[in-house]
């Protein structure tokens, strides 16, 4: 069995064990995750959702957080003595797929429940914390208007 989530703005197909990059997330090393925005579930037939699957879900273990390799930037204008060299390391989360749950049995996990809003948590993320708090929030408001809202 298969799934696909959405995660950071990208997509991943995943399978029970698989051990795999995501943009980095708010969560220690050994914690357990839940990924809700499954898009698509296969195996012998293969579900797909509008846009996500409901009651289905893929928990996670993360295995560490870290850096990738340096990418540089090198700017360069011909006859002009015009260079400008830059690094940068994108921060990632390695987790690995401890279970693909379906039919309604999804679980939340107890450790996404304690995380701390604050200003450095993407805005998608924030609204989730609002929403799981009961918290009515525009998605038009900006990440202080929403950590306001949370703290209220």
């Amino acid at each position: 069995m298969y799934a696909i989530i959405k995660t950071g703005g990208k997509q991943y197909r995943v399978q029970k064990d698989d051990v795999f990059k995501i943009e980095k997330i708010n969560a220690e090393a050994g914690d357990t995750v839940t990924f809700d925005e499954v898009l698509a579930v296969g195996g012998d037939t293969l579900t797909v959702g509008t846009p996500c699957v409901e009651g289905c879900a893929v928990q996670a273990e993360v295995l560490e957080q870290g850096k990738n390799d340096k990418v540089i930037i090198y700017k360069y204008k011909a006859k002009k003595d015009y260079r400008k060299k830059n690094g940068h390391r994108q921060p990632y989360t390695l987790v690995k797929v401890t279970d693909i749950v379906t039919g309604g049995a999804k679980t939340e996990a107890a450790p996404a429940d304690d995380v701390k809003p604050s200003m450095s948590m993407k805005k998608e993320e924030l609204l989730a914390i609002a929403s799981k708090k009961g918290i009515e929030v525009s998605s038009k408001a900006t990440k202080a208007e929403i950590l306001e809202a949370i703290e209220a």
